[in-house]
């Protein structure tokens, strides 16, 4: 590995590969190092269900949805609250830049590499209930045809075809642990090379150490992800006074490598470190049945009309709905002194309304099948995903009343037992407003608003019923968990994606992109994200970055 290179890309995650189709693009030589093997080309961006925000698009105007820059500016911006004038001067710029590009070449770019999407455009984080506070107004969920590996896929060929041709060398098993600085600038990486590993991909890899090694470039461009798997840092820097208690237990939303040692690594350096206080994890997290990483989670996506429950049996208030407002629900529910909670629920809605995060429990979507997909989500019955959950998964307790319900959910609490009497009577509650037709709940209201929106309707939302109706039976409940995540903050950058010193200057020869930059400014999301946000905010910055630094080179 003795050619010159002109740029060092660290991490061959979403964000690197779209860095390095760039440069590539341009004519540039580029080194990509990555501590995991191949079998990991894409990192991350793998496993997601290829959630994409678009603004304003064909999809949404043929499902009669009137979007706009203006109006999802104000949802980015409500939702971001940005209030620190330091950190959030770039987050500030790159936000509106995100949502313009969200909004004008996203999806042409996206489009011209062959990514298509399905013509059903979903609604998350419908928000906290305020016309420009936190959420989306409208649906801007776009899901890609062949999830999280067809957005990977759609960079990892072109970037593999100048593999071939020459202009990318690959180095696997290589663990970056010092950014080289010279006069200044970032002239070079140094690091560790780790013992050869054929591990599948995702499997957690051995760190055992063979040799060393050091590269030098005109420029460094670190991709290399957030901080999820690595509790021990989610835990230091959890925002106690926003959230509440970290809490005791948290499940792995993402593989073991989501390590977040470049954050330091980078600050060492030199660079700046801002917004690490925030970050967004999910109260829906389940036990995998059937790991692939370890202390492996899934997300529950759920649809509006579930009772949601703290682990006192408390109904949590308006308006922490489920698939509403997520950071509210988590100071929420860790406010009843636990870090888990309940949502009770029917067959019927658990066949309409849930859904699983993830490409590997998408397998019909993933696998671009049509017929698969029909089958799917059209047939009765639970998608073959979430029913095996629901047979197999430890946080699943299904019943024919709701007294063995509530007997089955103390057997697996962390905490306080249920008093059936109570719980009863907050769902008995809510079933007379529904059988009335009219009723004053809210979460009532909000399904029905939800049904409006055709696809919600069709193949979403539920019609409101009793929870307690045994036609509509059996009875589950999902003991929910802190499924870790997204790291908000990250190496604050530039529109061009290099990296700023904390006296606010750049820091020659360091680009950064992807998570690791807080998906761009070190905080593009602020303290919220609207979802179907971080896979294009890889894609934006590692473009932003690509394209400057191909300017620079030049």
């Amino acid at each position: 590995m003795t050619a010159q290179h002109d740029a060092i890309v660290v991490g061959a995650g979403l964000a690197g590969l779209v860095a390095t189709y760039e440069l590539t693009k341009a004519g540039k030589r580029v080194l990509v190092l990555d501590q995991e093997n191949r079998n990991n080309l894409g990192g991350q961006a793998f496993w997601s269900l290829g959630g994409l925000f678009f603004v304003d698009s064909p999809e949404q105007r043929r499902m009669g949805i009137k979007d706009s820059y203006e109006l999802a500016l104000q949802d980015w911006l409500g939702s971001a609250a940005f209030d620190r004038e330091r950190e959030d001067h770039w987050p500030r710029r790159w936000a509106r830049a995100y949502v313009e590009f969200a909004a004008t070449k996203k999806r042409q770019y996206l489009h011209d590499l062959g990514l298509r999407v399905v013509p059903i455009v979903g609604w998350a984080e419908r928000g906290d209930g305020s016309a420009d506070g936190h959420g989306n107004s409208v649906p801007r969920f776009h899901l890609t045809w062949g999830t999280g590996p067809e957005v990977v896929r759609v960079f990892a060929e072109p970037v593999q075809a100048a593999e071939r041709a020459g202009l990318v060398t690959f180095a696997f098993r290589h663990q970056v642990d010092e950014l080289l600085v010279e006069d200044g600038a970032v002239a070079g990486v140094r690091g560790s090379v780790l013992e050869p590993s054929d591990a599948e991909r995702g499997r957690a890899s051995s760190r055992t150490t063979i040799g060393d090694f050091e590269f030098r470039a005109k420029a460094v461009v670190v991709t290399t992800g957030g901080i999820g798997h690595n509790h021990e840092l989610v835990r230091r820097n959890w925002p106690v006074d926003r959230f509440g208690p970290c809490p005791e237990t948290l499940i792995a939303g993402v593989p073991a490598h989501v390590d977040g040692r470049m954050l330091e690594i980078g600050e060492k350096a030199g660079a700046s470190l801002v917004n690490s206080d925030r970050m967004w994890h999910y109260t829906e997290g389940v036990h995998n049945w059937d790991p692939i990483w370890p202390n492996h989670a899934i997300r529950i996506i759920p649809g509006p009309s579930s009772m949601w429950f703290d682990a006192n049996g408390k109904r949590l208030p308006a308006p922490n709905f489920p698939g509403f407002d997520t950071n509210g629900a988590m100071k929420a529910l860790l406010a009843s002194g636990y870090d888990y909670s309940w949502m009770v629920l029917t067959q019927s809605i658990i066949e309409k309304e849930f859904a699983l995060s993830g490409s590997e429990q998408n397998p019909d979507i993933t696998g671009k099948s049509i017929p698969d997909a029909l089958k799917s989500r059209l047939a009765k019955g639970a998608p073959g995903p979430v029913e095996a959950f629901k047979q197999h998964g430890s946080d699943f307790v299904v019943a024919n009343t709701l007294r063995e319900l509530v007997d089955g959910m103390n057997k697996i609490a962390r905490g306080p037992q249920l008093d059936h009497a109570d719980l009863e009577r907050q769902i008995r509650a809510r079933d007379l407003g529904v059988a009335s037709g009219h009723g004053k709940d809210l979460q009532v209201m909000a399904i029905e608003h939800a049904r409006r929106y055709r696809a919600d309707r069709l193949s979403r939302v539920a019609k409101p019923h009793r929870i307690l109706d045994p036609a509509h039976g059996p009875l589950i409940a999902v003991r929910l968990n802190v499924l870790t995540r997204k790291t908000l903050g990250g190496l604050e950058t530039n529109l061009d994606s290099q990296v700023m010193r904390p006296d606010g200057t750049v820091l020659p020869g360091l680009y950064a992109a992807g998570e690791v930059a807080g998906f761009g400014g070190g905080g593009v999301h602020g303290y919220n994200a609207l979802e179907g946000t971080f896979l294009g905010g890889c894609i934006f910055s590692g473009r932003a970055a690509g394209l400057a630094l191909a300017r620079e080179l030049s």
